[in-house]
């Protein structure tokens, strides 16, 4: 009597990887006084994790925006942040500072990508359309950022964040950073697929102190997480 032959077990269905919890990413104004500034970061970064923070050093001699990067990136590896800095390439990496952040799309964002990766994080932003987008993922960045305030100090409408970063989520891969305005949309934005949550006069005006501002952002952001 011959046995019967045994079926080859199925594999297992993979597991979805759950989705890394998302972070907290503060844009801060371009400060007249450096040294108080540093002040207010180490404030805001005392409040809870964040996980990365953009500094716009004003223009000036070379040496003096070194300088100044340097101090920030101290402070920021302290509290285990990055520090990202919208400034020169030759800049970033002499300060030891962590990244570039380019606003906006065309050459600049090309030839930051070209100095810097893999070395150091690239980011971009003010990015209008989708095409904008589609064509700055395509130059192996690390971060996508939706709604942040344009230089006039414009913002665009969290119902266009929102409908953007669920777009985004939803068919690449390249992590997006949300612009959140008030702490109650935080929630929507990491539910649309946000990596990261930015803010920004939110926590350096908040009256409280930016400290408590970072608490009240992560209570939002750990309640959504949580929900």
């Amino acid at each position: 009597m011959s046995k019967k032959s045994k079926r080859p077990k199925k594999p297992p269905e993979p597991k979805p990887q759950a989705r890394p919890a998302p972070s907290l990413y503060l844009v801060a104004p371009t400060p007249t006084d450096p040294a108080a500034f540093g002040a207010m970061l180490e404030s805001a970064l005392e409040g809870g994790a964040v996980a990365c923070v953009l500094v716009a050093p004003a223009q000036g001699d070379a040496g003096r925006v070194r300088k100044t990067l340097e101090q920030w990136t101290m402070i920021a590896r302290r509290h285990d942040a990055a520090l990202i800095a919208v400034a020169d390439s030759t800049a970033i990496v002499a300060a030891g500072a962590d990244g570039a952040h380019v606003r906006g799309p065309g050459p600049d964002l090309a030839e930051a990508v070209a100095a810097l990766k893999p070395d150091h994080i690239v980011g971009a932003s003010g990015l209008k359309t989708r095409h904008d987008a589609m064509e700055a993922g395509e130059l192996d960045i690390d971060y996508l950022m939706f709604g942040e305030p344009a230089p006039d100090g414009w913002t665009p409408p969290h119902a266009e964040t929102l409908e953007r970063v669920e777009w985004w989520a939803e068919i690449f891969n390249v992590p997006c950073v949300a612009f959140a305005t008030a702490f109650d949309e935080i929630g929507p934005l990491v539910a649309a697929g946000a990596d990261f949550i930015a803010l920004g006069d939110l926590v350096w005006k908040d009256p409280r102190g930016p400290a408590e501002a970072v608490r009240s952002a992560l209570v939002h952001l750990r309640a959504t997480v949580s929900a």
